[in-house]
């Protein structure tokens, strides 16, 4: 059967309009003799919420750390806020990490740490500001992400799994980054917490004027939040676009998920 060739569709219909924020090009990555992404392109555009989908170790996580520089490559190049990160300096290597932020998978919070000293984190790392300005920053922090004011000075182990979820967001935004990442952000969340959590998503992206890459296996988020999808599979992005691009596709894969038992009438 011939190969299905990548589809391509972004909601401009004038798409070289569009501002690149993130470009992903040609890039291949491997462990030992095994390839997880090879000759992969992908666009994320500014102010946009993309959703990247794919079967369970497809390499979706491992496409965001590259995208950080916690996997190597083979081939290929990241280009983020027009700059290749290979051919940065110093100095502008660390301000394009300080206009990211990221979340990973769980939460990824320092146990040791107050909620408040987590957020503080990325603030000492490459900011020189007071503990006042640093505690007032935090608390901010916290009241964007819906976190209650006692929850500042609450370790990860007092917290709900929602809570860390937030905790671990406010961390991510302590630098008000331009750019956020995040790694399955509802997984282990319950569906009323799920949908508040993708609600704050949207919101902040509306009022901060962020840009979302959203790792996620969630329907519902791909749905509601997401304004276009990029499917990896076969080691590369199979198909990018809205939802209804989603559901019009033909590859075995893509029809299961988007239009199988689980979507519930999405599209319908």
């Amino acid at each position: 059967m011939a190969a299905i060739e990548p589809l391509r569709q972004t909601p401009d219909a004038r798409p070289e309009t569009r501002d690149v924020i993130l470009r992903v090009e040609g890039v291949t990555v491997g462990f030992g003799d095994k390839l997880v992404l090879e000759n992969l392109d992908l666009d994320v555009y500014r102010g946009e919420i993309l959703g990247f989908v794919g079967a369970s170790g497809t390499g979706k996580s491992v496409l965001m750390r590259t995208v950080l520089g916690l996997n190597q490559r083979r081939a290929g190049r990241v280009e983020v806020f027009g700059q290749d990160l290979d051919g940065a300096d110093r100095e502008t290597r660390l301000a394009i990490e300080r206009s990211w932020g990221v979340l990973f998978q769980h939460g990824a919070l320092f146990s040791s740490l107050t909620v408040r000293q987590n957020i503080q984190v990325p603030m000492r790392e490459h900011l020189k500001l007071s503990e006042r300005l640093m505690d007032d920053l935090a608390r901010l922090k916290v009241e964007l992400v819906g976190l209650a004011p006692d929850a500042i000075d609450k370790f990860p182990s007092e917290l709900s799994g929602g809570m860390i979820k937030r905790a671990s967001l406010a961390r991510a935004l302590a630098l008000d980054p331009a750019i956020v990442f995040l790694d399955e952000p509802t997984s282990g969340l319950d569906p009323i917490g799920a949908a508040e959590f993708d609600e704050l998503i949207a919101t902040l992206r509306d009022t901060l004027g962020l840009t979302v890459f959203m790792v996620t296996h969630d329907l519902d988020s791909l749905a509601t939040v997401c304004d276009r999808i990029a499917v990896l599979g076969d080691r590369r992005v199979l198909v990018e676009g809205t939802m209804d691009t989603m559901l019009h596709f033909d590859h075995p894969w893509v029809k299961s998920y988007f239009r199988g038992a689980r979507a519930r009438g999405i599209g319908a």
